[in-house]
């Protein structure tokens, strides 16, 4: 027969219960904070770093030098030159031709999955898709180098070894998974029933796509385009590998070319002494690149909010 507790002892387990969970909950919210206080700090910490070795820079060369010369050369014995216009340039060639590749694929990829796949279809495709995502990209680096330029060179002679027309194609590629994905998520979003109403009027399913499902899905579409361009300027595997370290300032993508980020790379290789000058334009160059990365995260935010549907 089952022990019949006395209320005075329901009422004890009950006050201990009530007292751990009174505990849990005020320990749980300062574990909370304290993670959250981590991410805040390092991020000051990064970017207090950058900001502290770029006036050490500055105070070496001429601001209006580094943003308006067009010559880069760090470690030339002679007269080094510092000029941030030549990463800028690569950097905004081989992320221009990503998104060409990237933002018609990508969108039409998204499309398909959301508005003709079935079920059975989206469930093997995208994680299919996705795969292209967790490539390494140092993988893709020397997929542009040894597959990619020689293709392009069979049809154009004119192209070099490194240029920026390559590494730009395959981050293109790389980039498809994340336009594809967001874009697809936005139109998931879009009530079903402003599909049926369309095709109530008569509209086909590829005028409900263009004319219903997009307009409907801009914000995310266009949020998922602004966050593949931030990932394509802060690309650096590829870039390193497959366009050279030319500091080049053209608009020739057959070109050997340098971005930011290779720029960094090569100066933390070693090939410049720490506390020299050259050293300290990597961070010069890190905190241009930040700031393009912030501003690129800050327009895709306000594009989300400014265009953004609540159903």
């Amino acid at each position: 027969m089952a022990k019949i507790e006395s209320v005075k002892d329901l009422i004890y387990k009950k006050k201990q219960l009530t007292s751990a969970t009174t505990i849990i909950e005020k320990i749980v919210p300062v574990v909370l904070f304290l993670t959250a206080l981590i991410s805040i700090l390092t991020t000051v910490g990064i970017v207090m770093t950058l900001v502290f070795e770029t006036v050490l820079f500055f105070k070496e060369v001429s601001f209006i030098q580094f943003f308006t010369s067009t010559e880069l050369r760090p470690l030339s014995p002679v007269e080094p030159k510092f000029s941030i216009l030549p990463l800028v340039m690569g950097t905004l060639l081989t992320s221009v031709i990503a998104m060409f590749v990237a933002i018609p694929i990508g969108l039409t990829t998204a499309v398909f999955l959301s508005e003709y796949a079935t079920e059975n279809t989206r469930k093997i495709l995208k994680p299919i898709i996705e795969v292209l995502a967790g490539i390494p990209t140092i993988v893709y680096g020397f997929f542009a180098f040894t597959f990619v330029t020689p293709i392009l060179r069979e049809f154009i002679p004119a192209l070099q070894a490194t240029n920026a027309l390559s590494p730009g194609i395959v981050m293109g590629i790389m980039i498809i998974p994340l336009v594809a994905s967001l874009s697809e998520d936005a139109m998931n979003s879009v009530p079903n029933s402003m599909r049926e109403g369309a095709m109530a009027l008569g509209a086909t399913k590829f005028e409900v796509t263009i004319r219903v499902v997009i307009p409907a899905a801009i914000s995310g579409i266009i949020a998922s385009f602004v966050l593949g361009i931030s990932r394509a300027i802060g690309e650096t595997m590829i870039v390193t590998i497959a366009s050279g370290s030319s500091k080049n300032f053209t608009f020739d993508i057959t070109q050997s070319m340098q971005t930011m980020t290779a720029y960094i790379v090569e100066v933390t290789s070693g090939d410049a002494a720490a506390g020299t000058t050259a050293y300290y334009s990597l961070y010069a160059v890190a905190m241009t690149l930040f700031v393009f990365t912030l501003l690129m995260n800050l327009l895709a935010r306000y594009i989300s909010r400014k265009y953004r549907e609540v159903y």
